[in-house]
Protein backbone atom coordinates (compact mmCIF):
# COMPACT_ATOMS: atom_id res chain seq x y z
CA UNK A 1 0.00 0.00 0.00
CA UNK A 2 1.38 3.33 -1.21
CA UNK A 3 1.38 5.98 1.14
CA UNK A 4 -1.28 7.74 -0.20
CA UNK A 5 -3.38 4.83 1.20
CA UNK A 6 -2.14 5.23 4.85
CA UNK A 7 -4.86 5.36 7.05
CA UNK A 8 -5.03 9.61 8.12
CA UNK A 9 -7.39 11.80 9.47
CA UNK A 10 -8.36 14.02 7.48
CA UNK A 11 -9.96 17.65 7.36
CA UNK A 12 -9.58 20.40 4.78
CA UNK A 13 -9.70 23.36 7.24
CA UNK A 14 -8.08 26.24 5.35
CA UNK A 15 -8.05 24.37 1.96
CA UNK A 16 -10.66 25.21 -0.14
CA UNK A 17 -12.18 23.98 -3.72
CA UNK A 18 -10.36 26.88 -5.55
CA UNK A 19 -7.16 26.81 -3.62
CA UNK A 20 -6.67 23.23 -4.89
CA UNK A 21 -7.58 24.29 -8.90
CA UNK A 22 -4.75 26.72 -8.36
CA UNK A 23 -2.47 24.50 -7.35
CA UNK A 24 -3.00 21.93 -10.15
CA UNK A 25 -0.65 23.29 -13.31
CA UNK A 26 -2.02 22.30 -16.68
CA UNK A 27 -0.20 19.01 -17.69
CA UNK A 28 -0.42 17.53 -14.19
CA UNK A 29 -2.28 14.15 -12.66
CA UNK A 30 -4.46 14.25 -9.93
CA UNK A 31 -1.96 13.00 -8.09
CA UNK A 32 -0.11 15.97 -7.80
CA UNK A 33 -2.96 17.59 -6.15
CA UNK A 34 -1.77 18.09 -1.76
CA UNK A 35 -3.45 15.65 0.66
CA UNK A 36 -6.40 17.59 1.90
CA UNK A 37 -4.56 18.25 5.22
CA UNK A 38 -6.11 18.31 8.78
CA UNK A 39 -7.31 15.99 11.18
CA UNK A 40 -10.94 15.19 11.59
CA UNK A 41 -10.35 13.65 15.17
CA UNK A 42 -8.54 17.54 16.19
CA UNK A 43 -11.87 18.92 14.16
CA UNK A 44 -14.11 16.68 16.28
CA UNK A 45 -12.68 17.26 19.77
CA UNK A 46 -12.95 21.29 20.16
CA UNK A 47 -16.18 22.09 21.71
CA UNK A 48 -19.88 21.99 20.40
CA UNK A 49 -23.16 23.92 20.94
CA UNK A 50 -24.70 20.59 21.06
CA UNK A 51 -22.74 18.58 23.25
CA UNK A 52 -25.23 18.46 25.80
CA UNK A 53 -27.54 16.72 22.83
CA UNK A 54 -26.77 13.54 22.84
CA UNK A 55 -25.55 11.53 25.76
CA UNK A 56 -22.32 10.41 26.83
CA UNK A 57 -20.78 7.98 24.21
CA UNK A 58 -17.37 6.42 22.80
CA UNK A 59 -15.52 8.47 20.27
CA UNK A 60 -16.31 6.44 17.78
CA UNK A 61 -14.65 6.57 14.19
CA UNK A 62 -15.69 6.00 11.01
CA UNK A 63 -14.10 5.89 7.51
CA UNK A 64 -14.95 6.89 4.69
CA UNK A 65 -13.27 5.21 0.96
CA UNK A 66 -13.33 7.05 -1.86
CA UNK A 67 -12.17 6.33 -5.60
CA UNK A 68 -10.39 10.11 -5.83
CA UNK A 69 -9.71 11.44 -2.72
CA UNK A 70 -8.01 14.08 -3.99
CA UNK A 71 -10.40 15.57 -6.49
CA UNK A 72 -11.92 19.29 -6.16
CA UNK A 73 -15.34 17.86 -6.11
CA UNK A 74 -14.84 15.98 -2.66
CA UNK A 75 -13.68 19.02 -0.60
CA UNK A 76 -17.52 19.82 0.61
CA UNK A 77 -17.86 16.16 0.98
CA UNK A 78 -15.37 16.38 3.07
CA UNK A 79 -16.54 19.29 4.83
CA UNK A 80 -19.65 17.76 5.18
CA UNK A 81 -18.48 14.44 7.16
CA UNK A 82 -15.97 16.74 9.29
CA UNK A 83 -19.04 19.54 10.11
CA UNK A 84 -20.96 15.86 11.24
CA UNK A 85 -18.19 14.68 12.97
CA UNK A 86 -17.99 18.33 15.22
CA UNK A 87 -21.44 17.90 16.19
CA UNK A 88 -21.77 14.11 17.07
CA UNK A 89 -18.31 14.25 18.53
CA UNK A 90 -16.97 11.18 16.69
CA UNK A 91 -13.69 11.07 13.75
CA UNK A 92 -13.35 10.00 10.53
CA UNK A 93 -10.66 9.06 7.90
CA UNK A 94 -10.54 9.72 4.43
CA UNK A 95 -8.24 7.43 2.13
CA UNK A 96 -8.89 5.20 -1.32
CA UNK A 97 -7.80 5.99 -4.09
CA UNK A 98 -6.70 9.17 -6.46
CA UNK A 99 -6.97 7.41 -9.64
CA UNK A 100 -10.28 5.38 -9.32
CA UNK A 101 -8.14 1.97 -8.68
CA UNK A 102 -10.65 -0.27 -7.24
CA UNK A 103 -7.57 -2.50 -5.78
CA UNK A 104 -6.35 0.51 -3.91
CA UNK A 105 -10.17 1.02 -2.56
CA UNK A 106 -10.71 -2.80 -1.45
CA UNK A 107 -7.09 -2.19 0.39
CA UNK A 108 -7.92 1.03 2.25
CA UNK A 109 -11.19 -0.60 2.98
CA UNK A 110 -9.97 -3.85 4.52
CA UNK A 111 -7.31 -1.65 6.10
CA UNK A 112 -10.56 -0.07 8.00
CA UNK A 113 -12.38 -3.56 8.69
CA UNK A 114 -8.78 -4.89 10.32
CA UNK A 115 -8.86 -1.05 12.19
CA UNK A 116 -12.15 -1.68 13.71
CA UNK A 117 -13.89 0.98 12.33
CA UNK A 118 -17.03 1.88 13.64
CA UNK A 119 -18.44 2.52 10.95
CA UNK A 120 -17.77 2.33 6.62
CA UNK A 121 -18.73 4.66 4.35
CA UNK A 122 -17.70 3.40 0.67
CA UNK A 123 -18.25 4.90 -2.72
CA UNK A 124 -18.97 1.58 -4.22
CA UNK A 125 -17.62 1.97 -8.53
CA UNK A 126 -17.58 -1.69 -8.82
CA UNK A 127 -20.32 -4.32 -7.75
CA UNK A 128 -18.51 -6.87 -8.12
CA UNK A 129 -15.38 -6.01 -6.43
CA UNK A 130 -16.88 -4.68 -3.20
CA UNK A 131 -19.63 -7.17 -2.64
CA UNK A 132 -18.11 -9.46 -0.93
CA UNK A 133 -15.92 -7.13 1.32
CA UNK A 134 -19.02 -5.33 2.09
CA UNK A 135 -20.72 -8.72 3.28
CA UNK A 136 -17.04 -9.53 5.40
CA UNK A 137 -17.53 -6.29 7.10
CA UNK A 138 -21.21 -6.70 8.24
CA UNK A 139 -21.42 -10.01 9.43
CA UNK A 140 -18.15 -8.61 11.74
CA UNK A 141 -21.02 -6.03 13.09
CA UNK A 142 -19.74 -2.85 11.12
CA UNK A 143 -22.60 -0.86 9.18
CA UNK A 144 -21.61 -0.34 5.77
CA UNK A 145 -23.01 2.60 3.96
CA UNK A 146 -22.82 3.47 0.36
CA UNK A 147 -22.20 7.11 -0.94
CA UNK A 148 -21.77 8.98 -4.14
CA UNK A 149 -21.66 5.58 -6.12
CA UNK A 150 -24.00 2.73 -5.22
CA UNK A 151 -22.51 -0.27 -7.50
CA UNK A 152 -25.59 -0.62 -9.45
CA UNK A 153 -29.13 1.21 -10.34
CA UNK A 154 -30.52 -1.53 -8.06
CA UNK A 155 -28.21 -0.94 -5.49
CA UNK A 156 -25.35 -3.01 -3.88
CA UNK A 157 -27.57 -5.49 -1.39
CA UNK A 158 -24.81 -5.26 1.03
CA UNK A 159 -24.26 -2.67 2.35
CA UNK A 160 -26.87 -1.06 4.87
CA UNK A 161 -28.55 2.02 2.25
CA UNK A 162 -27.19 4.66 -0.27
CA UNK A 163 -26.88 8.20 0.46
CA UNK A 164 -26.22 10.18 -3.28
CA UNK A 165 -27.85 11.10 -6.22
CA UNK A 166 -30.00 9.01 -7.79
CA UNK A 167 -28.04 8.36 -10.97
CA UNK A 168 -29.93 6.83 -13.64
CA UNK A 169 -32.52 9.22 -12.80
CA UNK A 170 -30.06 12.16 -13.12
CA UNK A 171 -28.75 10.92 -16.50
CA UNK A 172 -31.80 10.08 -17.95
CA UNK A 173 -32.92 13.88 -16.93
CA UNK A 174 -29.89 14.81 -18.86
CA UNK A 175 -30.61 13.01 -21.44
CA UNK A 176 -34.02 14.27 -21.55
CA UNK A 177 -32.62 17.92 -21.49
CA UNK A 178 -30.05 17.57 -24.60
CA UNK A 179 -32.75 16.73 -27.11
CA UNK A 180 -34.77 19.91 -25.93
CA UNK A 181 -31.19 21.72 -26.76
CA UNK A 182 -29.95 19.43 -29.50
CA UNK A 183 -33.23 18.31 -31.43
CA UNK A 184 -30.95 16.30 -34.33
CA UNK A 185 -27.53 15.81 -35.09
CA UNK A 186 -24.60 14.67 -33.56
CA UNK A 187 -23.91 14.26 -29.59
CA UNK A 188 -20.67 13.65 -27.66
CA UNK A 189 -21.27 12.48 -24.07
CA UNK A 190 -17.98 12.15 -22.12
CA UNK A 191 -17.11 9.87 -19.61
CA UNK A 192 -13.95 10.01 -17.42
CA UNK A 193 -13.86 6.09 -16.82
CA UNK A 194 -16.35 4.35 -18.55
CA UNK A 195 -18.17 1.12 -16.12
CA UNK A 196 -17.22 3.27 -13.22
CA UNK A 197 -20.57 2.82 -11.16
CA UNK A 198 -20.46 6.75 -9.99
CA UNK A 199 -21.14 7.85 -13.52
CA UNK A 200 -22.11 4.70 -15.72
CA UNK A 201 -25.72 5.14 -14.70
CA UNK A 202 -25.90 8.46 -16.28
CA UNK A 203 -24.64 8.00 -19.07
CA UNK A 204 -26.70 4.66 -19.78
CA UNK A 205 -29.83 6.87 -18.13
CA UNK A 206 -28.94 9.59 -20.59
CA UNK A 207 -28.94 7.62 -23.79
CA UNK A 208 -31.79 5.94 -22.87
CA UNK A 209 -34.22 9.25 -22.77
CA UNK A 210 -32.21 9.83 -25.96
CA UNK A 211 -33.41 6.69 -27.67
CA UNK A 212 -36.74 7.15 -26.20
CA UNK A 213 -37.18 10.63 -27.52
CA UNK A 214 -37.69 9.10 -31.02
CA UNK A 215 -35.46 12.00 -31.81
CA UNK A 216 -32.54 12.01 -35.10
CA UNK A 217 -29.98 12.73 -32.24
CA UNK A 218 -27.30 10.41 -32.68
CA UNK A 219 -25.43 10.15 -29.37
CA UNK A 220 -21.96 8.52 -28.97
CA UNK A 221 -20.81 8.12 -25.38
CA UNK A 222 -16.65 8.84 -25.68
CA UNK A 223 -14.40 7.83 -22.95
CA UNK A 224 -11.36 9.97 -21.67
CA UNK A 225 -9.72 9.75 -18.44
CA UNK A 226 -9.82 10.70 -14.68
CA UNK A 227 -7.06 12.86 -14.77
CA UNK A 228 -7.97 16.54 -15.25
CA UNK A 229 -5.27 17.65 -18.10
CA UNK A 230 -5.93 14.36 -19.90
CA UNK A 231 -9.43 15.08 -20.14
CA UNK A 232 -9.06 18.40 -21.70
CA UNK A 233 -6.69 17.27 -24.49
CA UNK A 234 -8.54 14.41 -25.47
CA UNK A 235 -12.15 16.26 -25.43
CA UNK A 236 -9.87 18.77 -27.79
CA UNK A 237 -8.63 16.15 -29.76
CA UNK A 238 -11.85 14.63 -30.03
CA UNK A 239 -13.52 17.92 -31.61
CA UNK A 240 -10.97 18.58 -33.77
CA UNK A 241 -11.84 15.42 -35.49
CA UNK A 242 -15.21 15.66 -35.03
CA UNK A 243 -16.68 19.06 -36.29
CA UNK A 244 -20.18 18.03 -36.94
CA UNK A 245 -20.98 18.11 -33.31
CA UNK A 246 -24.13 19.50 -32.50
CA UNK A 247 -23.51 18.68 -28.43
CA UNK A 248 -20.92 18.03 -26.41
CA UNK A 249 -21.79 16.78 -22.59
CA UNK A 250 -20.00 14.71 -19.94
CA UNK A 251 -21.43 12.89 -16.71
CA UNK A 252 -18.34 13.67 -14.36
CA UNK A 253 -17.25 17.46 -13.14
CA UNK A 254 -13.46 17.22 -15.23
CA UNK A 255 -15.15 16.28 -18.12
CA UNK A 256 -17.45 18.71 -18.12
CA UNK A 257 -15.26 21.59 -17.18
CA UNK A 258 -13.23 20.49 -20.05
CA UNK A 259 -16.25 21.11 -22.54
CA UNK A 260 -16.55 24.17 -21.74
CA UNK A 261 -12.91 24.90 -22.22
CA UNK A 262 -12.97 23.11 -25.77
CA UNK A 263 -16.13 25.42 -26.27
CA UNK A 264 -14.95 28.88 -25.17
CA UNK A 265 -11.53 27.82 -26.83
CA UNK A 266 -13.23 27.56 -30.48
CA UNK A 267 -15.57 29.96 -29.93
CA UNK A 268 -18.24 27.60 -30.16
CA UNK A 269 -20.71 29.71 -28.14
CA UNK A 270 -24.49 29.43 -30.18
CA UNK A 271 -22.89 26.55 -32.34
CA UNK A 272 -22.20 23.43 -30.37
CA UNK A 273 -24.43 23.17 -27.04
CA UNK A 274 -22.40 21.97 -24.28
CA UNK A 275 -23.29 20.81 -20.42
CA UNK A 276 -22.48 18.17 -17.80
CA UNK A 277 -22.09 17.83 -13.75
CA UNK A 278 -21.04 19.29 -10.48
CA UNK A 279 -19.78 22.51 -9.69
CA UNK A 280 -15.79 22.98 -10.16
CA UNK A 281 -15.58 26.91 -9.62
CA UNK A 282 -14.78 26.78 -13.85
CA UNK A 283 -17.16 25.22 -14.61
CA UNK A 284 -19.48 27.74 -12.87
CA UNK A 285 -17.81 30.86 -14.77
CA UNK A 286 -18.12 28.74 -18.17
CA UNK A 287 -21.98 28.09 -17.02
CA UNK A 288 -22.23 32.13 -16.68
CA UNK A 289 -20.86 32.70 -19.78
CA UNK A 290 -23.10 30.71 -21.80
CA UNK A 291 -20.44 28.37 -22.74
CA UNK A 292 -21.89 25.81 -21.15
CA UNK A 293 -25.99 25.31 -21.16
CA UNK A 294 -26.35 23.97 -17.34
CA UNK A 295 -24.57 21.80 -14.80
CA UNK A 296 -26.21 19.52 -12.77
CA UNK A 297 -25.41 20.39 -8.54
CA UNK A 298 -25.63 16.78 -6.78
CA UNK A 299 -24.90 18.52 -3.26
CA UNK A 300 -21.29 16.89 -2.75
CA UNK A 301 -21.53 17.80 1.35
CA UNK A 302 -24.13 16.15 1.73
CA UNK A 303 -22.84 13.39 0.63
CA UNK A 304 -20.23 13.96 3.76
CA UNK A 305 -22.33 14.93 5.78
CA UNK A 306 -25.60 12.70 6.03
CA UNK A 307 -23.06 9.00 5.98
CA UNK A 308 -21.29 10.48 9.56
CA UNK A 309 -24.22 11.26 11.10
CA UNK A 310 -26.44 8.28 10.33
CA UNK A 311 -23.56 5.80 11.18
CA UNK A 312 -23.50 7.50 14.12
CA UNK A 313 -27.05 7.31 15.12
CA UNK A 314 -26.41 4.16 14.16
CA UNK A 315 -24.05 3.13 16.97
CA UNK A 316 -26.06 5.64 19.28
CA UNK A 317 -29.17 3.49 19.13
CA UNK A 318 -27.49 -0.09 19.01
CA UNK A 319 -28.87 -0.20 15.33
CA UNK A 320 -32.46 0.97 16.45
CA UNK A 321 -32.40 3.76 13.97
CA UNK A 322 -31.23 1.84 11.05
CA UNK A 323 -29.48 3.81 8.01
CA UNK A 324 -31.75 5.13 5.51
CA UNK A 325 -30.96 5.90 1.44
CA UNK A 326 -31.40 9.22 0.73
CA UNK A 327 -31.12 11.19 -2.26
CA UNK A 328 -29.43 14.35 -2.63
CA UNK A 329 -30.95 15.73 -5.30
CA UNK A 330 -30.71 16.77 -8.71
CA UNK A 331 -30.45 20.80 -9.73
CA UNK A 332 -30.12 22.36 -13.12
CA UNK A 333 -27.67 24.46 -12.88
CA UNK A 334 -28.12 27.60 -15.67
CA UNK A 335 -27.14 30.99 -16.64
CA UNK A 336 -30.47 31.90 -14.95
CA UNK A 337 -29.57 30.52 -11.29
CA UNK A 338 -25.75 30.50 -11.49
CA UNK A 339 -24.53 33.71 -9.86
CA UNK A 340 -25.45 32.75 -6.36
CA UNK A 341 -23.11 29.84 -6.52
CA UNK A 342 -20.36 32.19 -8.49
CA UNK A 343 -21.07 34.98 -5.38
CA UNK A 344 -21.39 33.02 -2.48
CA UNK A 345 -18.37 31.93 -0.02
CA UNK A 346 -19.10 28.30 1.29
CA UNK A 347 -17.98 25.51 3.10
CA UNK A 348 -21.48 24.03 1.92
CA UNK A 349 -20.27 24.18 -1.88
CA UNK A 350 -16.68 24.30 -1.27
CA UNK A 351 -15.85 27.50 -1.90
CA UNK A 352 -14.84 28.46 1.30
CA UNK A 353 -13.57 26.89 4.89
CA UNK A 354 -14.90 28.99 7.03
CA UNK A 355 -17.82 28.19 9.38
CA UNK A 356 -19.75 31.33 9.17
CA UNK A 357 -23.24 32.33 9.09
CA UNK A 358 -24.84 34.17 7.15
CA UNK A 359 -22.46 33.33 4.74
CA UNK A 360 -20.38 35.81 2.77
CA UNK A 361 -22.32 36.52 -0.69
CA UNK A 362 -20.84 39.60 -1.73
Amino acid sequence: MTDELVRQEEEPRGIDRATLLKRVAIGSALMSIPSLAGAGEAFAAGETSLANVFPKHPKWKFAFINHVTTNPFFVPTQYGASDAAKMTDTTYTWTGSTKADVAEMINAFNAAVSAKADGIAVCVVDKAAFEAPIKRAQKRGIPVLAYNADGARTGAKARSAYIGQDLYVSGFEMGKRIVELVPSGDVAIFIATPGALNIQPRIDGALDAIKQSGKPVNAKAVATDPDLATELSMIDAYYIGHKSLKGMFAVDAGDTQAVGQVIQKYSLKGKVVGGGYDLLPGTLKLVASGNLAFTIDQQPYLQGFYPQMQLFLYRLSAGLVAPADTNTGLLFVTKANVKPYLTTKTRYEGSSSKQKYPVDNT
